[in-house]
């Protein structure tokens, strides 16, 4: 008999990645595609939700074929998604109504606005741990169906359907048959009580949006439904990206912390059955346990980390690929007073300023684009720094590590330079693909592929470790100064 693989499809903001992974969570082959951002105005940011699934079609075919297989060598399959990104689609035709809002997207900062400075503010932040943030898909949802069925008539009939992005591609895999989240994506929409672990009426009703328009919660290791042509492959592993890394690390135990450098940058530390409220820009979510249950998590989310380093290759042209970026910040002794805020979309935790924008400050006559290029890079381990320190403070929990992933996470300058502003190891993962591990490990847990979730951790726990040098810690202390005051600069 030949072996099987788990199919993980891991849906990310600039593209899509599927996996298929062995009984030793090493990846057999993978197959990774682009998407198109579009930008209509300042600050919005969507997707083509059909591309999407097109993407994922694309990704998936191309595996099996180029290393001939078919869907018999498939034992189940895992999702992990970009959250809160928002498609509202027809029931029927299953044709989005418009493009997808990406996380990114500010065009709903006013009406938050607005939400903040009532009492409402309050009840949100109390019922879903987060903060009434553009971000999160509540005022996106409401925005696309003030836009596209502004009295509420498809959404109350079930013509229309919402869902983030885990939610469309399983109702593309089941060719609509099934309309269907986990609690870690449903967490991310500030429509989810995270006392009850379900839907809440009075949040629906200040966001005036119709509960049949959501789709049924599931934990994040559950059987969803059969897929695949013969529709005898099991969807049983889905969980937003940031908790599908969490779990890829094997940090499912309280007081575990793990950093994903991607596009953004999200810090997430496992908080057990313990829910900490955060009275310093934290979230509050859910991640889950070792068998997809759910608990509760701090998370502080950066906006654009990797996506720093993008600006300076595609807008900037700086530099050709990424890596160069490395080799350019090793060159410098110093930042020589440089400093990059990549406030391109706000800033996210501790300062919550959607209106803020990206400034580099600091320039001199004697400043190069090696300065620019080190200046980008050190931003996304100041970033970093402001949330590490906070979560110490707000969760009383002492990490000894921190586990790290994401693209980002291969340059060295960076690790080290974050090792050292934290006076922390850095423990980088030799895998790459830690969130589509992650989604890889919750489906093969439900199928009993691993044989238990100890047996998963253990495939996984080897590392690359970052050790911070005593003599960079004056050093540091005068940066991180020099950075809080560079910050303060662009905040409205």
């Amino acid at each position: 008999m030949s072996e099987k693989y788990i199919l993980s499809i891991d849906q990310g903001t600039t593209g899509t990645t599927v996996l298929l992974v062995d009984k030793n969570a090493e990846v057999f082959a993978k197959s990774y595609r682009e998407i198109k951002q579009y930008y209509p105005q300042p600050a919005w940011v969507e997707h083509d939700a059909e591309e999407i699934w097109e993407s994922v079609e694309f990704c998936i075919a191309d595996l099996l074929s180029k290393n001939n297989l078919d869907w018999n060598d498939i034992d189940s399959i895992g999702i992990t998604n970009q959250r809160e990104t928002t498609v509202l689609w027809d029931s029927k035709t299953a044709k989005p109504l418009h493009k997808a809002i990406v996380w990114q997207c500010r065009r709903t900062v006013n009406i938050c606005d607005k939400l903040r400075s009532s009492s409402q503010g309050k009840i949100i932040k109390e019922k879903t741990g987060l903060l009434v943030d553009a971000y999160f898909s509540a005022t996106k949802l409401q925005w696309l169906l003030d836009t596209y069925d502004p009295d509420r008539k498809l959404a109350i009939s079930g013509e229309i359907k919402f869902g983030t992005i885990d939610t469309w591609l399983m109702y593309k895999l089941s060719d609509g048959r099934f309309h269907l989240t986990d609690h870690t994506n449903a967490s991310r929409t500030m429509l989810y009580n995270i006392q009850t672990n379900d839907w809440d009426t009075e949040l629906l009703e200040i966001f005036n949006i119709p509960r049949k328009i959501l789709p049924d919660i599931k934990n994040s290791s559950e059987f969803y439904f059969n897929a695949g042509p013969d529709k005898n492959i099991p969807v049983c592993g889905v969980a937003g990206d940031q908790q599908a890394a969490l779990y890829g690390h094997g940090a499912w135990d309280s007081g575990t912390i793990k950093n994903t450098y991607g596009t953004g940058c999200f810090m997430m530390i496992n908080t057990g059955c313990k829910r900490i409220q955060s009275d310093n820009g934290l979230l509050t979510t859910i991640a889950c346990d070792e068998n997809g249950a759910p608990v509760y998590a701090l998370e502080g989310s950066v906006f654009i980390a990797g996506a720093v380093i993008q600006y300076l290759r595609d807008e900037l042209e700086l530099i050709d690929t990424a890596a160069e970026s490395e080799k350019i910040a090793q060159e410098l002794d110093n930042n020589g007073g440089v400093y990059f805020v990549p406030a391109f979309t706000g800033l996210g935790a501790p300062w919550w300023d959607g209106n803020a924008r990206g400034a580099i400050s600091g320039l001199t006559r004697g400043s190069s684009k090696k300065h620019i290029v080190r200046a980008a890079l050190e931003s996304i381990a100041y970033q970093t720094a402001d949330i590490f320190s906070l979560m110490l403070k707000e969760s009383g929990l002492d990490p000894k590590e921190i586990k790290v992933d994401g693209g980002a996470s291969e340059n060295k300058f960076l690790m080290q330079f974050q090792s050292d502003l934290l006076s922390i190891t850095i423990e980088k993962n030799s895998k790459t693909e830690l969130t589509a591990l992650g989604a890889a490990g919750l489906a093969g847990i439900y199928n009993h592929f691993w044989g238990s979730p100890e047996k998963f951790r253990q495939l996984n726990l080897k590392s690359v470790a970052y050790y911070p040098r005593k003599e960079y810690n004056s050093p540091m202390k005068k940066y991180q100064k020099e950075w809080k005051e560079a910050v303060k600069k662009v905040l409205c």
